[in-house]
């Protein structure tokens, strides 16, 4: 039994994972990693149990998937033992979909997908069902977030799990009108120096996802994944859809928009 290292789970995964040596060890950087990927799994393992129970069987989309560690940790330590449930790796990187493909099927975890499709496609494929359980997005850069969660409005997830990372598009669209806003309100001083634009940006974007969500009837829990000592890029957002809007949400984040000079970014938050 290796220190850190949860009982079931694959060693061999771990391996070629790369969170553990060759010779089974584990690295500091390695360590950092796998605490944040189990500390999620806590978040996201009731939710599977929630589906299973209700369902019998359950779907699951990993958006902007990457090398897919959350898709293979969730069926190792979940999926693995029953005999139903999917999850689906979505990423448009293609090499990294066959080493996915490749990966699942040597250790033959049958019931993972990995598909490379845009968010776009995705929506239309023929290779996901009309609808998915829970979508996750761990680290998904700048405007993969937002990807992910149109996807999960499109296919009436019951969670959506997300991880926002590099939020860099509100902050450029701060800077880009920033002379303009100086003259229409004095919150433009929360974003005049460039750190804070950029800390500011990433702030109210996600502020802005939480706003997107609660009108289209999901109920938000809002936390941090890991201490700071792990990963500047921290901010867990777990939606519940429960069917009723908040009634001022979308009246909120159209004034937010207005307000900070950021209505280039309407289709985006706003539908």
């Amino acid at each position: 039994m290796i220190p850190d290292v949860r009982p079931g789970q694959s060693i061999e995964l771990l391996k070629e994972l790369h969170i553990l040596t060759r010779d089974g060890k584990l690295n500091q950087d390695s360590r950092r990693k796998l605490k944040q990927v189990y500390h999620l799994y806590n978040f996201i393992e009731p939710l599977l149990d929630e589906v299973m129970s209700a369902r019998g069987d359950l779907t699951l989309a990993d958006h902007g998937a990457g090398k897919s560690y959350l898709g293979f940790i969730l069926y190792d330590l979940f999926l693995k033992a029953l005999a139903s449930g999917h999850i689906y790796g979505i990423e448009t990187r293609e090499e990294l979909v066959a080493k996915s493909r490749e990966l699942a099927s040597r250790l033959g975890f049958e019931r993972m997908s990995f598909l490379n499709l845009s968010v776009e496609e995705s929506i239309r494929s023929a290779e996901l069902p009309e609808r998915i359980d829970i979508v996750t997005a761990l680290h998904a850069c700048n405007t993969a977030t937002d990807d992910a969660i149109r996807f999960a409005l499109e296919k009436h997830a019951r969670f959506i799990v997300l991880v926002p990372c590099c939020q860099a598009e509100v902050a450029a669209t701060l800077r880009k009108h920033k002379n303009d806003s100086f003259g229409r309100t004095p919150l433009s001083e929360l974003w005049r120096h460039p750190i804070h634009t950029r800390e500011f940006g990433s702030q109210i974007t996600n502020v802005l996802r939480c706003l997107l969500l609660e009108s289209h009837g999901y109920q938000l829990t809002v936390t941090e994944l890991v201490g700071w000592e792990h990963s500047m890029k921290n901010e867990l957002i777990i939606a519940r859809a429960t069917g009723q809007r908040r009634g001022n949400a979308r009246e909120r984040l159209e004034q937010i928009l207005a307000e900070l000079n950021l209505d280039d970014l309407r289709e985006r938050f706003v539908y």
